[in-house]
């Protein structure tokens, strides 16, 4: 019993360490973390702003349509890489599902991911997620390119990125509805 009461401290340490490497309870896990300390993107500083040159970007529905990127010049845009297997990606998708409900009809969404369709369906099926989803099979445009899960951009009419953030965010915030709001009405 004494073994137990001295060592109590580490006992735990060394559970809480085998529940995040164990994958059935480690990306949950990582998931309610990662909620808890994501904030509101941000816009990119006027200094940092950088616009769009090329729009041509072939991307596969899960339907197994092709989709040009080219065919939303013009609109706003979020563009969000991500991956079934990424913790951040997971604790971001509720908010960006509640912020595709609200301007689904408004701004052109692409959540793009380089996995296997059947593994993407799967995953949106049991989370119930409605955004429409598209497979990369090309590199994207020199401006969308990122090595970092998840990464989402904003892209306002005339083509600035106005938002980039890598890492996970809660993109269903007043904040970024208000520059959603503003993006939409400039330049009508």
């Amino acid at each position: 019993m004494s073994f137990f009461k001295k060592n109590w401290g580490n006992i735990v340490f060394v559970l809480v360490l085998a529940l995040f490497l164990i994958p059935q309870t480690g990306v949950p896990i990582k998931v309610f973390l990662t909620r808890l300390i994501s904030f509101s993107p941000s816009k990119v500083s006027d200094t940092e702003v950088v616009t769009m040159e090329d729009y041509n970007w072939n991307l596969k529905a899960l339907d197994d349509t092709s989709i040009n990127l080219s065919q939303s010049k013009g609109n706003v845009i979020l563009i969000n890489f991500w991956a079934t297997w990424c913790p951040p990606c997971i604790a971001e998708m509720p908010s960006l599902q509640a912020l595709y409900n609200e301007y689904g009809d408004k701004v052109d969404f692409y959540f793009v991911s380089s996995e296997k369709p059947e593994m993407l369906s799967k995953f949106l099926q049991k989370k119930g997620y409605t955004f429409p989803v598209y497979i990369q099979f090309q590199e994207a445009p020199l401006e969308l390119q990122s090595n970092a899960l998840p990464t989402t951009y904003l892209i306002s009419k005339s083509g600035e990125i106005i938002i980039k953030e890598t890492g996970a965010a809660d993109w269903n915030s007043d904040k970024t509805r208000k520059i959603i709001e503003e993006l939409l009405f400039l330049n009508n």
